[in-house]
């Protein structure tokens, strides 16, 4: 197996556990290889849920640019949602997780395809 592959393997389960969610596994492999080189790096691979910064940057560079949608106070309310699904208290929010918990509340799967 690839490090790619070990890491959807572990995105997988961790949403399974975490979420109670079992995932497509093709649109997850999707926003993995969306993810890019990020996935590679610990602290990139994560989401920061307090900060706004990081937050923003995912509503503009994910929710706007890559998915489409137009800006508006139901992306941030949806972000939260996600980030409190997760669990404040779960320090290991990994990104591709968050992007696919945000691609199927949209319903913007086409993105992918």
């Amino acid at each position: 197996m690839s490090k790619r592959d070990d890491l959807i393997t572990k995105y997988a389960a961790d949403m399974k556990e975490k979420l109670g969610i079992t995932p497509d596994m093709d649109l997850l492999t999707k926003v993995v290889i969306g993810c890019g080189p990020s996935i590679y790096n610990a602290d990139a691979e994560t989401v920061a849920g307090s900060d706004k910064t990081e937050l923003e940057r995912i509503k503009t560079n994910y929710l706007m640019k890559k998915l489409g949608l137009p800006d508006g106070p139901e992306l941030s309310s949806a972000i939260d949602e996600v980030v409190a699904k997760y669990g404040s208290s779960n320090r290991n929010k990994y990104r591709p997780v968050v992007y696919y918990m945000l691609c199927t509340h949209f319903g913007k799967q086409s993105a992918y395809a």
